[in-house]
């Protein structure tokens, strides 16, 4: 696919430049069981792109979303910091928007069903809850919560199914969820169609500004096809009749915006919306520059953790890695580090363990072998939950065991 033959995601212009280009990868969240890794298993280019028209960040190679997120391997719960941000977010929502008996909470991309269960549990079981994701797989692992769930991907006609069984939500969430849209009018359309009169879908994205200040290239995957900023999220909103109303930026996840959205007309639109579109104009976000200079960062990464590592298995050193997040295969892929280079990964999820990372197959392992088998160096692939790893991992630092950290420059902790 060539960036003449793609669509702006936002505004539909032809015009897309290429700034980006991570080659070729597998899927970064189809981790592989032993038995799967002598089958083939399909690669596609990672390129990313600039739309002049409107200023959106996306994907030039777009893969059907059924291939990504029918079975799928990343639970929400397995981390603590990010348990604790859902659990903020539901309270903080309640008290917002006065939710109480019987208004209706739909959240897109419900995972295993943290959020779901937080508002649930804040609300004293006044809210009614309603999961909306395709992954098979995560229904019947969480099913115990008794969370009512559609098992399906958020379309207009989804939308249209639950507003005729259940009525209208007082809310609509998508955290993560959002970077994955293909068919952002049919999306947004499901919104419009399923908020109850005066509702407000709250979205949360990894923010195009601290990808680029923090260099986080890793970021990048299939599953994200958007890599979001206000400018351009205003326009699709515009474009179909909604409205952005109010935004914030958080420091989850590296840094993310949460931005909400009513029917055009229906809220009033706060200061912070005008304060952060000029803040956009100020750091360049239209300016194609900006992101040939990210590219270039990204060059330089990628050369200074290739020598950090190469010099550290040629002193005779043993280096591993912590965390098997997706993005943590794009920086393998990227760099070429395979099980030659680390003898294993550590995750928490149970999902995980046991299985090999997509395109380098490396092992995934519990976390309590670091300190049984206490190898001298850790690549932090899950950077982004750097404190909550390293305090964690107080043991295995007390023997002596060292942190690489990648980005937005590599450092030994």
């Amino acid at each position: 696919m060539s960036e003449s033959t793609v669509r702006c995601l936002v505004c539909g212009s032809s015009e897309l430049k290429l700034f980006l280009d991570l080659g070729s990868t597998a899927l970064a969240n189809k981790f592989i069981a032993e038995e799967e890794l002598a089958h083939h298993e399909p690669v596609y280019p990672l390129r990313v792109a600039f739309c002049p028209a409107c200023t959106h960040v996306q994907l030039l190679d777009r893969v059907p979303p059924h291939a990504m997120f029918d079975d799928y391997l990343y639970i929400s719960s397995a981390s603590e910091t990010l348990k604790n941000h859902l659990d903020s977010l539901s309270r903080t929502l309640i008290e917002r928007l006065g939710l109480g008996w019987g208004d209706m909470v739909v959240d897109i991309g419900c995972n295993d069903g943290t959020l779901l269960d937080a508002f649930r549990r804040n609300s004293g079981g006044q809210v009614r809850v309603l999961g909306v994701d395709p992954a098979k797989n995560l229904a019947a692992a969480v099913a115990h919560l008794g969370i009512d769930r559609e098992e399906k991907l958020f379309t207009a006609d989804t939308a249209a199914a639950i507003h005729e069984q259940r009525g209208g939500a007082k809310l609509i969430t998508a955290t993560n969820t959002f970077p994955h849209i293909q068919d952002l009018a049919d999306f947004v359309a499901g919104l419009k169609n399923l908020l109850a009169p005066g509702g407000v879908f709250v979205g949360e994205a990894h923010y195009l500004i601290d990808i680029l200040d923090q260099v986080a290239f890793d970021t990048v995957y299939h599953e994200h096809v958007s890599y979001w900023a206000l400018g351009p999220i205003q326009r699709l909103m515009r474009d179909n009749g909604m409205e952005v109303v109010d935004v914030e930026r958080l420091p989850i996840h590296h840094g993310q915006l949460r931005f909400f959205v009513q029917r055009a007309g229906e809220g009033e639109v706060r200061e912070s919306v005008a304060e952060l579109l000029r803040y956009e104009e100020e750091r360049g976000l239209r300016n194609f520059e900006t992101y040939e200079q990210f590219a270039q960062q990204v060059y330089r990464i990628r050369q200074e953790l290739t020598q950090t590592l190469a010099g550290l298995k040629e002193s005779g050193h043993r280096v591993v890695g912590y965390g098997a997040p997706a993005k943590g295969n794009t920086l393998l892929t990227y760099l070429n580090l395979g099980s030659d280079k680390l003898e294993y990964i550590c995750d928490k999820s149970p999902f995980k363990q046991g299985r090999y990372t997509p395109g380098m197959h490396i092992p995934v392992v519990p976390p309590s072998r670091l300190t049984s088998d206490r190898p001298e160096y850790v690549l932090l692939l899950a950077w982004n939950f750097q404190d909550e790893v390293l305090q964690q991992q107080t043991a295995y630092r007390e023997l002596g065991g060292k942190f690489i950290t990648p980005v937005p420059q590599v450092r030994i902790i």
